[in-house]
């Protein structure tokens, strides 16, 4: 006789490892979480054309081909030539002078620093709807809400503002505590079951802070803080000049193909000086060491210069009696090292201590006051376009967010700095790959200002609409009128370089 036995069985949920795709498909991304964040600033400050800016961000970038003059230069250039790539000095001077009638009728208008198509209000409604969706979200209770002040934004190494302001929160935090005893009459709706027995742990319930009321504002740092930075109230003097001079050196031949033309350059190959023959790079970063107009026997400070395209692309020129490429972290300086010895011939040995100087060193320090004829600062930023499509390295993330609504205040305490470097009557320009008005016009309107007010030093001004507008046939540039001090390239399908801001200024 067969016993009969019962199975039982048991049922697992099986779980995905972390790649497989129906994992992948629900985590959220630092780079999907900065796209969410440039979605809410950009469409209130861009409105409808956001989304072909969006859309650019998102696809290839477009990049040119800058042949190196310690290579084998003349055989890369025919070979790009055949190629159909086009000479951008060539075409530059072609569009030029077909439009040397029109760029004749240019102007500086009065109101120059004031004519920022709404930015202005645009920013300041944003920063005031941030602010209220912080309060709301910290205090539930409405009448609460409207007497609290959010706490602001210190600089680290500020103690004393910041012990202040940790008082001012300990004030608003001491509003809300209330003892257990007095909580427990007056609140109607506790939930008991998760009272803790006070013989097993006394200190538990000393004091009692309603979820509801207060979250950790020692932490917190509040996202209007970013937008404050920007400002319309002009309490220095301010000059304006049109700009005519600008010319592409005759060393630097560099390539593209036309808008629309998205065909991708031959990789670089190892020349018989045994440095690679061309560099590519994003076509808009050529334009702020070009826009510096460089000259012989020019003493040039790059001050954020890593990964060091610019400065590879000054001293293609063989302009610099001396270039300085400095950055902040030995990594960077670096990288800046590693890209020299790759495409300068013999640089240890021939070019230290002579032409190209690598350094380490804070810009926001440097004491050189005085001593240079040209500055470039192309700095630290929220890189848009690297933000929205890599999450490695990427500023919005989390445990990021007090260095990214810091980077506005970091960015002008570098402008400022850099401006006392120059010689009087020398050139500075100022770069970010930013189309963030705070990081772009409002920086350079913060500096200005306390350059001013803290050392007396007044700068003028370079418009560069004039000399800019030839290269509209390579670039999509955002109209004059929508900046306040400088210009920008903006990505675009059929030109999807950038996006970058420049601006030039010349101190007096």
């Amino acid at each position: 006789m067969l016993k009969s036995r019962s199975i039982v069985k048991y049922f697992y949920r099986h779980k995905h490892g972390k790649n497989h795709w129906s994992v992948v498909e629900k985590k959220i991304f630092t780079k999907d979480r900065a796209l969410q964040n440039l979605d809410d600033f950009y469409t209130n400050v861009y409105g409808i054309r956001w989304k072909s800016m969006r859309l650019g961000l998102l696809s290839k970038q477009k990049y040119i081909a800058m042949v190196n003059n310690f290579g084998e230069d003349e055989k890369v250039s025919e070979m790009f030539e055949r190629d159909g790539a086009i000479n951008i000095r060539t075409l530059y001077e072609v569009t030029k002078r077909n439009l040397e009638d029109e760029m004749g009728k240019f102007y500086v208008d009065e109101n120059y620093a004031n004519n920022a198509l709404g930015h202005d209000s645009k920013i300041d409604n944003i920063f005031q709807k941030k602010r209220s969706e912080e309060i709301t979200g910290i205090y539930a209770d409405k009448e609460h809400a409207e007497n609290v002040e959010v706490p602001r934004l210190t600089e680290e190494n500020d103690s004393d503002k910041e012990s202040d302001d940790e008082n001012e929160i300990m004030e608003d935090v001491k509003k809300f505590k209330r003892p257990l005893e007095q909580v427990m009459r007056e609140d109607s709706a506790i939930d008991y079951s998760r009272i803790i027995d006070p013989n097993f742990v006394e200190s538990a319930l000393y004091e009692y802070v309603p979820a509801t009321k207060i979250k950790g504002l020692e932490d917190f740092v509040p996202e209007s803080e970013h937008y404050r930075y920007y400002s319309n109230s002009a309490d220095f003097p301010l000059k304006v000049e049109m700009e005519t001079e600008f010319s592409i050196p005759e060393n630097l031949q560099m390539y593209t193909y036309e808008m629309g033309n998205i065909t991708d350059f031959r990789i670089p190959y190892r020349t018989i000086t045994a440095v690679s023959s061309h560099f590519l790079m994003n076509g808009s970063s050529i334009l702020p060491p070009l826009a510096l107009n460089l000259k012989p026997g020019d003493v040039i400070f790059d001050a954020c210069a890593a990964p060091g395209g610019k400065s590879f692309l000054m001293l293609q020129t063989l302009l610099p009696k001396l270039l300085v490429s400095n950055d902040v972290m030995e990594s960077r300086a670096n990288k800046i090292r590693k890209l020299m010895q790759e495409f300068v011939y013999d640089f240890k040995s021939s070019w230290k201590n002579h032409r190209c100087v690598v350094r380490e060193e804070d810009a926001r320090i440097t004491s050189e006051y005085a001593s240079y004829d040209k500055v470039l600062v192309d700095v630290p930023c929220t890189t848009d376009r690297h933000s929205v499509n890599e999450s490695d390295n990427n500023i919005f993330k989390p445990a990021r967010i007090k260095e990214r609504l810091r980077i506005p205040e970091l960015q002008s305490q570098i402008l400022s700095n850099c401006i006392r470097l120059l010689k009087p009557g020398g050139d500075l320009v100022y770069s970010t790959c930013s189309l963030s008005p705070i990081q772009n016009d409002g920086v350079i309107h913060m500096a200005l200002s306390n350059v001013f007010k803290e050392h007396g030093i007044s700068v003028t001004i370079k418009d560069l609409s004039m000399v800019m507008k030839p290269f509209q046939c390579i670039f999509k540039f955002e109209h004059p009128k929508g900046l306040k001090y400088g210009q920008m390239v903006l990505p675009y399908l059929p030109a999807n370089f950038g996006p970058l801001y420049f601006c030039k200024m010349t101190r007096n």
